[in-house]
C-alpha cells in the first residue's frame, strides 16, 4: 500500500547518530537554511561549540570551537554567519577567512539566508537586507507592522525578484497559537496584516499564458476555522487572470492542536508543501488550491524546514532529518483514485510529463476528434505526457484534416503547440521542413535550429541540400553524417575544417581523390589542406602523394610551399624531396633556390648536383657552398667580381689551412690587382690560423710587396708575435716609413725591445726618435745615455728630457754623473728641463753618488718658487741636519717633508731631533721605539697624553706584534705619566683618554695612583663625576678598604649606582653610610634590613628619620619576621594600609586581634576594601568589643556581615552572632544562636 502512496518519504539520518545530544536540537539552536547543511550550536559544560552536518555526505560532519547566540550556514558554499548579541560576522570555512561583519544597533530577534549572498535581518522595528559581497551595510526594507508586536518570528520569505516579502511570527493569547504575518510590497511601499502562521511565493503556468503567474500562498488556523489561500500578486499583461483560491484544510482529531509551522514550494509539479507542527505534511495543488494528499510523516514536532529539489527537507524534536517529494510513478493514479478529480490529474499529468494519464489522453484525443475539435486536438497531443501521442500516426491524421477559415490548420497548431514549449522529434521535423521550404521561409528553419527546436537526421539535411548548403550542412552536423558533412565543406571551400573534424567524429575519407579535387578548384588552399594531412599522427597522406598531385597540376608554387613547410624538420629520410625541391627552383625560379640556401632549412640532399646546378645558375656562392672538391673551389672562387666580399673572407674559415692557402695564391696568380684586397683581408682575419710566415711566403713569392706592407700593417697591432712585429720595422725601415717605425715601438707591447734596439742602433737612422722611444720605454736609459754622448749626439739627450719623457731626468743626470760629465752642463740639464720629474727621485739618484750639496742651491730656490714636492723638502731636511744650519727650526715650522724619511735619517745623528720629526708626522710607532730605546719616557708621557689615541695608549701599556712589552719601561712611563705629564693636562679629553688606556690594560693600582692624582689634589678635576665615581668603583674592586674614605672625601659621585656597587661587592656598611650621606633614606634602611640584617637598628634609624616610607619598609620586615606589634605600630606611624591582606593573614593566624584593630581601623580610613571592615567586625567579636561592633553595624559599612556572622557562630562567638545576623534579617540563623546562646523563647519568637 506504501508503494501507491503519491509522495516519497525518506528518512537522512538521525541527528543523535552523529553525537549530536538531543537537548541542542531545538529552534533556538539549530538552523536549517537548505538542503545542504544542518547547522548546531552545542554546549556541554562550559564548552561550547558549533557542529555542521555536510547532508551531502555525513561524514564530513565537523565541529569547530565557536561561541555564538546563532549561527546559520550559507544555502550553497561552506559559509557560516555568526551572531554574538549585536555584532554579526561571516566566515569562509574553506578559505579560513572572514567575508564580512557589521554592528548592528538594535539586537537580531531572527535572521536567515534568504539567496546565497543576501541575509534578512529582523529587529524589533524592522527588516533589514544585508549583503556580503562589497562593503555595505544592512539595508532596511520595511518597518514591522504593530501586529507583529509581541510575536514570536518564526519565519521570513521573499519571491525571486525580492519586490514581494512576508514576515511571520507567532503568539500563545489566551492558550491558543497565532499566527501574524505582515505582507510588504517593495514596489508600492505598502504592508498588509495577515492572520496566518505560513506563507510560500511560487510561479504557475496557466492555460494560454505566455508568461508564469506569481502566486503567493499563505495558510492559518484561526478560531473561526482552517484555510489554505493562494493569490495572484505582480499580475502579467496578457496572461489570464488568476482566481484567488481559498480552501480548508483539514486537521484529524487527535491534531486538535495543531497549526502549520511551515511552507515549500515544488515548482516542478507546481504544488506547495505544508508541515504542521504534530508532523503532518499537507500537498496542495497551487492552481486549483485542491488537496492532493495528507498524512503524518512524524510524531514529534517537526519546528524547521527547508526546499529540498521540488519536495521539503525537515528536522524534528528527536533529531530526524526527513523528506517528502511527489513520487512521479504514483501521484498520478493516485489522484485519480483517491480524489477522482480527473482534470486535476490532466493538468497535473501534462505540466510535469508525468505518467499515470495515458490512457485518459488517448480517449480524450479520440474524443476530440470525433467532434471535429481538431485544433484542440493537436493541441492535446502536443502536450501529452511523455510525447506519448507525438507519433507518426498522429502526424498522419492530422496533416489531412483541413482548417477552418482564419485559423491554423491542425497539423501546424501540432507544430507550434510543441515549439511552444519544447522540440520536435525526428519525424516531426523532417514533416515540418517539407512545407516550410516550400513555402520559402527558410528564416524560420534557421531560427528554429539555432534555438535547438528540431531534432536533424541525414534525411532532414537531404531535403534543406537543394534550398541551401551551408544550411544543410550545419543539419548534417547535428545529425553527425560524416561523408555529407566533409562533401559540405569541400562544396563550400572549408578545406581547413575537414581534417579537425574527420578527427574529431573519426571518419575517414578518400584523401588523395579529395586532394586531386580540390586541387583542380584552388591550389593555395589545397596547399593548405595538404599540409594540415601530412602534419597529423600518424599522416593522412604522405608527402610523395602530395607532390604527385600538385606536379600533375603543374602547381610549382604550390609544390614548393608544401615541401617547405613538410621537410622543415630537416630529416635524412627525406633526403629525395629536398633534391627534388632544390632542382625544381632551380630550373624554375632560381632566386627561390637561393633563398632555401642562403636559410640553410635543409643538410640531406644531393649536395654534389645540387651545387652543379648552381653554378650553371650563375649561384656562385651557393656553389661554393656545396662544393668539397678544391679545383672546384678554386675554379668558383676567383669570379670576386660578383661573389659578395665579406662572405667570401668568411668562407675561408670553413676551408683548411692548406686550402685557404692554395685559394689565395690561386686568386692573386688569376687577377692580382682585382683581388689583392680581398686577399690581404682573408689574410689578415685568418693570420693566426694560417699562420703569419705562411702568408708572407705568398706575397713575397709572387713578389707583392705592396700586399705584404699593407698585411703587415693590418696585423702588426693585434698580434703578439715579437717575430711578427720586428719583420713589420724592418719592412717599414726599408720602406722608409721612419714615422710608422716610430709609430710601432711607441705603441706596441710584443717586440723583443733589445733585439730592436741593437737594430736601431746599427740602422744609423737619420732621426734617432725611435730608438729614443725604445730605450725609455724598457728602462735601457743608461744605455742610451751613454750612446748618445759617446757618439756625439748630445742634443738628442736635451730632446729626450725636455720633448720626450722629463720624468727620466733623475737617471739621466746619474749616468752623465757615471761618465764625468760637467756638474755645469747637469746644473744646465737640470734647470732646463719642465718640472715634470720626481725630485726626490732626483735626489735618490744624486744623493747615491754623495753628490747632494750639489742641488742646495737649486732645491731652495724651487722651495721659494713654492714648489710642494715632498723628495724635496727632505732633502733640504738632509742637508740642514748634516751641516747643523738650524735643523729645529725647519723640523718644527716645515710641515711639507716626509716625517719618517727624515725622522730614520736623524735617529743616529740625533735622537731629538728624530723625536722631533716624528712627533710632527704623528709617527707612532717609531716614536715609541725611538723614545723606549732611548730612555726618552717624559717625551713619550706627554706625547701620549697629547695624542690622545686609545690605541697608542695600548700599545704603550700592554705592548703588540711590533711592540714588546718591557715592564721596567712601562714602570717609567707610568711614572712620567702620573708625576709630570697628566698633572700638566688642562683638556678633559687628554684626562679621559688616558684614564680609559690604563682601564683597558687592566692596570687598577696604577689607576688609582693616577685617579688620586687629579682628583684628591688641586687640579681642575678634582671635581669631576665620571672621574670619582671611576676611583671609587676602582678601590670596590681592588682596593675595598680605601672605599671608606673614598666617599667621605668625595661629593660629586653617583650614590645610588655606586651604593648598589657596593651592596654587589658586599660592602653593606659603605652602602648604607653613601645612603645616610646623601639622605636616601628607604634605601638606607633597606640595607640594614637586606644584607646587615639589624631590625634594632633599622629602628633606630626610623626613629631617627620618621619617614612613613621608611616606617613601611620596617613594618614589612618586622612582619615578615612576625614582630606583629612592632610591625602593625609601624604601619600606623606610616600611615600605610596598602599591605592590609598580609597584616590581616599573619596577626589573624597569631590571636593578635588587638593589634590589628588598631591597624584596621587607621586602613578603613584609607581603603574601602569589604575584606577590611569585615575582618575589623571579626577582630571586634574577637576582642568582645561588643559595643564597637554595634556602632559599626548601624553606621555605613561594606562588610560582608553573613560570612562574619558565620565564621562567629563557627568559633562560638555567640553573642557577636546575635548582633550579626540580627542586622542582616537572617532569622534562620538567628534563631540557631539564640538556641545556642540558650534563649529559647528569643529563638521561638
Amino acid at each position: 500500500m506504501g508503494d501507491q502512496l503519491p509522495i516519497t518519504f525518506q528518512e537522512y539520518i538521525k541527528l543523535p547518530e552523529l553525537g549530536i545530544d538531543v537537548s541542542n536540537i531545538s529552534f533556538n539552536t539549530l538552523t536549517l537554511q537548505s538542503d545542504k547543511f544542518i547547522c548546531i550550536r552545542e554546549k556541554t559544560g562550559a564548552k561550547e561549540q558549533v557542529c555542521i552536518v555536510d547532508l551531502e555526505d555525513t561524514s564530513k560532519t565537523f565541529r569547530r570551537p565557536i561561541t555564538a547566540d546563532s549561527a546559520i550556514m550559507n544555502p550553497e558554499n561552506k559559509i557560516i554567519a555568526l551572531k554574538a548579541g549585536r555584532n554579526l560576522q561571516v566566515f569562509n570555512l574553506e578559505m579560513k577567512a572572514k567575508v564580512k561583519s557589521c554592528t548592528m544597533t538594535d539586537d537580531v530577534q531572527f535572521w536567515r539566508w534568504i539567496t546565497p549572498f543576501d541575509i534578512a535581518l529582523v529587529t524589533e522595528t524592522s527588516v533589514l537586507h544585508w549583503s556580503i559581497e562589497g562593503t555595505s551595510s544592512p539595508v532596511k526594507q520595511f518597518d514591522r507592522h504593530a501586529n507583529l508586536n509581541g510575536t514570536q518570528i518564526i519565519g521570513y520569505t521573499t519571491n525571486a525578484k525580492m519586490n514581494w516579502m512576508a514576515l511571520i511570527g507567532i503568539s500563545a493569547p489566551q492558550g491558543r497559537i497565532v499566527g501574524s504575518m505582515q505582507l510588504y510590497n517593495k514596489d508600492r511601499g505598502a504592508s498588509q496584516p495577515i492572520e496566518a502562521h505560513a506563507a510560500e511565493f511560487s510561479e504557475i503556468r496557466l492555460e494560454g499564458a505566455a508568461q508564469p503567474t506569481q502566486v503567493f500562498a499563505f495558510a492559518s488556523r484561526g478560531a473561526n476555522g482552517s484555510k489554505m489561500h493562494v493569490v495572484e500578486i505582480d499580475h502579467v499583461e496578457g496572461n489570464p487572470v488568476f482566481q484567488k483560491r481559498s480552501v480548508e484544510m483539514m486537521f484529524p482529531a487527535e491534531a486538535v492542536n495543531d497549526f502549520p509551522v511551515s511552507m515549500q514550494a515544488g515548482p516542478k509539479y507546481e504544488v506547495v508543501y505544508m508541515v504542521t507542527k504534530f508532523g503532518f505534511i499537507h500537498v496542495y495543488d497551487l492552481e486549483t488550491g485542491a488537496c492532493i494528499f495528507t498524512n503524518r510523516i512524524s510524531g514529534d514536532t517537526v519546528f524547521v524546514t527547508a526546499r529540498h529539489e521540488n519536495g521539503i527537507i525537515a528536522v524534528n524534536r528527536k533529531g530526524q532529518v526527513l523528506s517528502v517529494c511527489v513520487n512521479e510513478d504514483t501521484v498520478i493514479p493516485y489522484i485519480l483514485q483517491n480524489t477522482g478529480n480527473v482534470e486535476l490529474a490532466f493538468r497535473m499529468a501534462s505540466r510535469a510529463n508525468l505518467p499515470g494519464a495515458d490512457q485518459l489522453y488517448v480517449q480524450r484525443f479520440q474524443q476530440l476528434m470525433g467532434q471535429n475539435q481538431f485544433n484542440e486536438a493537436a493541441k492535446m497531443a502536443a502536450n501529452s505526457p511523455r510525447g506519448m501521442l507525438r507519433t507518426e500516426n498522429t502526424i498522419n491524421q492530422l496533416k489531412h484534416l483541413q482548417s477552418a477559415p482564419g485559423q491554423l490548420s491542425p497539423i501546424l497548431q501540432y507544430f507550434a503547440t510543441i515549439l511552444e514549449k519544447g522540440e520536435l522529434n525526428r519525424h516531426e521535423s523532417i514533416e515540418l521542413a517539407r512545407p516550410v521550404l516550400a513555402s520559402n521561409r527558410k528564416a524560420l528553419l534557421e531560427k528554429w535550429l539555432k534555438e535547438d527546436k528540431l531534432e536533424c537526421s541525414e534525411e532532414l539535411g537531404d531535403i534543406v541540400h537543394p534550398h541551401d548548403a551551408t544550411l544543410a550542412l550545419s543539419v548534417y552536423l547535428r545529425a553527425n553524417v560524416p561523408a555529407k558533412v566533409v562533401l559540405c565543406f569541400a562544396q563550400s571551400g572549408q578545406f581547413d575544417k575537414i581534417v579537425l573534424y574527420c578527427k574529431k567524429v573519426g571518419f575517414t575519407p578518400e584523401w588523395v581523390q579529395l586532394l586531386m579535387q580540390i586541387a583542380r578548384v584552388d591550389g593555395d588552399k589545397a596547399c593548405d589542406f595538404a599540409l594540415s594531412l601530412v602534419k597529423e599522427d600518424p599522416p593522412l597522406i604522405t608527402a610523395d602523394q602530395v607532390v604527385g598531385v600538385f606536379s600533375s597540376q603543374n602547381l610549382v608554387q604550390q609544390t614548393t610551399r608544401f615541401l617547405l613547410d613538410a621537410l622543415k624538420d630537416n630529416r635524412e629520410s627525406d633526403a629525395q624531396l629536398q633534391t627534388k625541391l632544390l632542382e625544381l627552383n632551380l630550373l624554375n625560379a632560381p632566386q627561390v633556390a637561393d633563398a632555401i640556401l642562403g636559410n640553410g632549412m635543409f643538410s640531406h640532399f644531393d649536395r654534389a648536383y645540387i651545387a652543379q646546378l648552381a653554378e650553371k645558375a650563375g649561384l656562385y656562392q651557393r656553389a661554393l657552398e656545396l662544393y668539397d672538391n678544391l679545383d672546384d673551389i678554386k675554379r668558383v672562387a676567383v669570379h670576386t667580381e660578383v661573389l659578395d666580399g665579406e662572405w667570401l673572407i668568411g668562407y675561408f674559415g670553413n676551408l683548411s689551412v692548406g686550402d685557404s692557402l692554395a685559394v689565395l695564391r690561386q686568386m692573386l696568380e688569376h687577377n692580382r690587382a682585382q683581388n689583392m684586397q680581398v686577399v690581404v683581408q682573408a689574410a689578415t682575419k685568418y693570420s693566426d690560423l694560417l699562420g703569419a710566415q705562411n702568408i708572407i711566403e705568398i706575397f713575397e713569392d709572387l713578389q707583392c710587396n705592396e700586399g705584404l706592407y699593407y698585411y703587415l700593417g693590418a696585423v702588426v697591432n693585434v698580434t703578439e708575435d715579437p717575430a711578427v712585429v720586428f719583420k713589420y720595422i724592418q719592412a717599414a725601415v726599408a720602406t722608409g716609413q721612419i714615422k710608422e717605425v716610430e709609430r710601432v715601438v711607441r705603441d706596441n707591447n710584443h717586440y723583443d725591445a733589445e733585439k730592436v734596439k741593437n737594430y736601431l742602433k746599427e740602422a744609423a737612422l737619420p732621426d734617432q726618435l725611435p730608438l729614443i722611444i725604445v730605450c725609455d720605454r724598457y728602462d735601457y736609459v743608461h744605455d742610451l745615455v751613454l750612446y748618445l754622448y759617446s757618439n756625439g749626439m748630445a742634443k738628442y739627450i736635451e730632446v729626450y728630457v725636455q720633448q720626450v719623457n722629463p720624468g727620466r731626468l733623475p737617471q739621466v743626470v746619474g749616468a752623465l754623473l757615471d761618465v764625468d760629465c760637467d756638474e755645469s752642463i747637469v746644473k744646465s740639464l737640470i734647470s732646463a728641463t719642465p718640472a715634470q720629474f720626481s725630485i726626490a727621485d732626483l735626489v735618490s739618484e744624486v744623493e747615491k753618488r754623495n753628490r747632494l750639496k750639489t742641488l742646495h742651491r737649486w732645491l731652495e730656490a724651487k722651495a721659494s718658487e713654492g714648489a710642494q714636492d715632498t723628495g724635496l723638502y727632505n732633502a733640504l731636511a738632509k742637508i740642514y741636519i748634516d751641516s747643523n744650519y738650524n735643523p729645529e727650526k725647519f723640523l718644527s715650522s716645515n710641515k711639507l717633508y716626509d716625517p719618517r724619511v727624515v725622522g730614520a735619517y736623524s735617529e743616529k745623528r740625533d735622537p731629538n731631533l728624530a723625536f722631533l720629526a716624528y712627533s710632527q708626522g704623528e709617527c707612532d710607532d717609531e716614536l715609541l721605539r725611538l723614545t723606549s730605546e732611548n730612555g726618552m719616557f717624559k717625551q713619550q708621557a706627554r706625547y701620549l697624553i697629547k695624542r690622545r689615541d686609545l690605541s697608542l695608549w695600548s700599545k704603550a701599556l700592554s705592548g703588540d706584534d711590533q711592540h714588546a712589552l718591557n715592564p721596567s719601561h712601562r714602570r717609567q712611563l707610568v711614572d712620567q705619566v702620573v708625576s709630570y705629564a697628566l698633572p700638566e693636562a688642562e683638556d678633559p679629553e687628554e684626562v679621559s683618554v688616558c684614564v680609559k688606556a690604563f682601564m683597558a690594560a687592566n692596570l687598577p693600582q696604577e689607576l688609582i695612583e693616577l685617579l688620586e692624582r687629579i682628583i684628591l689634589e688641586p687640579t681642575p678635576f678634582s671635581n669631576n663625576n665620571n672621574l670619582q665615581n671611576l676611583l671609587i668603583l676602582t678601590a670596590v674592586k681592588v682596593e675595598p678598604t680605601r672605599v671608606a674614605d673614598y666617599i667621605g672625601r668625595l661629593n660629586n659621585f653617583d650614590a645610588p649606582d655606586v651604593a648598589e656597587i657596593c651592596i654587589n661587592n658586599g660592602l653593606h656598611e659603605e652602602a648604607f653610610n653613601i645612603y645616610k650621606r646623601f639622605e636616601v633614606n628607604a634605601d638606607a634602611i633597606g640595607v640594614l634590613i637586606d644584607h646587615v640584617g639589624s631590625l634594632d637598628r633599622a629602628y633606630e634609624y626610623a626613629e631617627r628619620c620618621d619617614q612613613p616610607d621608611v616606617w613601611s619598609r620596617l613594618g614589612r620586615a618586622q612582619l615578615d619576621g612576625l614582630r606583629i606589634k612592632d610591625a602593625i605600630d609601624s604601619y600606623v606611624r606610616a600611615d600605610d594600609a596598602s599591605n592590609f591582606g598580609d597584616v590581616i593573614a599573619v596577626a589573624t593566624r597569631a590571636g593578635k586581634f588587638d593589634d590589628l584593630v588598631r591597624f584596621l581601623l587607621m586602613a578603613r580610613k584609607k581603603v574601602r576594601e569589604p575584606v577590611i571592615e569585615s575582618e575589623l567586625l571579626f577582630a571586634y567579636a574577637k576582642t568582645e568589643r561588643l559595643t564597637d561592633l554595634e556602632d559599626m553595624l548601624h553606621g555605613p559599612n561594606i562588610a560582608q556581615v553573613q560570612k562574619v556572622g558565620d565564621r562567629c557562630y563557627d568559633e562560638g562567638l555567640f553573642e557577636a552572632a546575635r548582633l550579626l545576623f540580627q542586622s542582616v534579617s537572617n532569622w534562620a540563623r538567628l534563631a540557631s544562636t539564640l538556641v545556642r546562646l540558650g534563649d529559647y523563647q528569643a529563638a521561638v519568637d
